[in-house]
């Protein structure tokens, strides 16, 4: 939703992040209006009684970085309901392996698709997150390691935000229970920090049904059921818990949300 591009009120955004600065050439706009698809009888599923978000300092627009579409769906929901304009940022290049990363991707751009929500591919960018994970491949989860890794996505997310005129910055991850919501916040806010009257929206994601509604939407989407954090190191460390605790390996794209029975997406 780029000021000045009536388009980006209505589509879905797909741009690379192949050069260091993250421009708009490359843009390519799905305009399916989103106003249309709010008035769609039972799409949007919110509790009429609950107070409609506001953005801090009244800003008009939010960039929200997105880490998968289980944890970003139930916000993305309540953001719509609530009348704001928001654009989805996919920057995670922890995820592991690409497969894994694609997947969950493909979630999240499918759910902002049905939204109608400008949904930003900052693409993969691995290798980077691998050097500078050097020497902490051992830290523990809610470590060291993590702090890394969301400075890296959030340097990245203020980056854009800063470059394209959007003054708040948030992101999903916080409204996981598996997460540091404080950590979280504290990389957010340092990485806001870096430009001027930027914001980062520390915003409790997990209250007023949140956490609930994540698992009732997840079901309802079908969406894939990750079961790691998404790093290598973390694949690592919990298919050693599981050997330990007498389960198989974790099988890539296996388990969904809203299906008895798990199946497989292909290859």
């Amino acid at each position: 939703m780029n000021k000045g591009c009536d388009l980006c009120m209505a589509g879905t955004i797909y741009q690379s992040a192949s050069s260091s600065r993250l421009g708009r050439e490359s843009a390519v706009f799905f305009t399916t209006p989103r106003t249309v698809l709010r008035e769609k009888k039972g799409l949007i599923m919110i509790n009429k009684n609950q107070t409609k978000l506001k953005l801090p300092n009244g800003a008009d627009r939010l960039l929200l970085h997105s880490c998968c579409a289980p944890c970003a769906g139930a916000i993305m929901e309540k953001l719509a309901a609530s009348g704001i304009h928001f654009t989805i940022f996919f920057y995670n290049p922890n995820i592991h392996p690409e497969k894994e990363y694609l997947i969950r991707k493909n979630e999240n751009i499918r759910f902002a698709e049905k939204l109608g929500v400008p949904f930003v591919d900052a693409d993969y960018d691995r290798d980077n997150w691998l050097a500078r994970a050097k020497g902490m491949e051992y830290e523990p989860e809610r470590g060291a390691r993590c702090t890394m890794c969301f400075d890296m996505r959030f340097e990245r997310t203020a980056l854009y935000a800063y470059e394209n005129g959007f003054p708040i910055i948030s992101s999903t991850l916080g409204i996981s229970r598996w997460k540091n919501m404080d950590q979280i916040n504290e990389c957010g806010v340092r990485a806001a920090h870096k430009y001027p009257n930027m914001f980062y929206w520390t915003l409790n994601w997990r209250k007023q049904g949140g956490s609930q509604r994540m698992i009732e939407l997840s079901k309802e989407e079908n969406f894939y059921q990750q079961e790691y954090c998404g790093c290598v190191y973390s694949l690592r460390d919990t298919n050693r818990w599981r050997l330990k605790n007498g389960r198989s390996r974790i099988e890539i794209g296996l388990k969904f949300y809203g299906k008895n029975e798990p199946s497989k997406i292909s290859q």
